[in-house]
């Protein structure tokens, strides 16, 4: 997909949006909330977007564009961090209930059955995560399989959840996974 270019105010008020999704959800937030906090007439949201639907997967494009960015600049420009130090990096940034994976999780369980393409969008993003996870993992042992990338993506999620329960991230999962994978 080609990169989106949005206009200056389009952007706001995607920005405003994802705010908003990210503490109150896809269902809960209509787009009579989105204009009036983002100061816009109804007609200007629809003429940049056209329907939530549409409104909700440009949001997660965006979102999902801002957060491979930061994955990239861990993954490919950090050159003086270890594999081990740059998976750590990548669980906590994704495990951070502001940060920016937190929306794409959400959108996991929120927009499946009413948003199918910004269900795509997010499930695409974890694929995409799989892969870079996989590479950093066949860094520390070459008989890593696809399965334990899948797994550390698993741990993740967990930590989401955990942190939405309980308020913290235990940091001994990452240490525990990534000590069994070193031998």
């Amino acid at each position: 997909m080609p990169h989106l270019v949005l206009p200056t105010r389009a952007l706001k008020v995607v920005d405003k949006a994802i705010e908003l999704f990210h503490y109150n959800g896809f269902h809960l937030v209509g787009i009579d909330r989105i204009v009036k906090e983002s100061e816009i007439p109804k007609a200007t949201f629809y003429n940049y977007f056209h329907s939530k639907e549409r409104f909700i997967e440009i949001c997660l494009i965006v979102q999902k564009e801002r957060l491979k960015e930061k994955v990239v600049s861990v993954v490919e420009y950090d050159r003086n961090t270890s594999a081990i130090h740059k998976l750590k990096k990548l669980y906590f940034l994704h495990a951070n209930l502001d940060g920016l994976y937190y929306l794409l999780f959400k959108a996991i369980f929120e927009t499946k059955l009413t948003h199918p393409k910004a269900y795509q969008t997010a499930v695409r993003y974890r694929t995409w995560l799989t892969n870079e996870i996989y590479s950093l993992l066949r860094v520390l042992n070459t008989d890593i399989s696809f399965t334990d990338a899948k797994l550390f993506l698993y741990m993740i999620e967990g930590a989401v959840i955990q942190g939405l329960s309980m308020g913290e991230v235990d940091e001994r999962v990452i240490e525990v996974f990534l000590r069994g994978i070193v031998g």
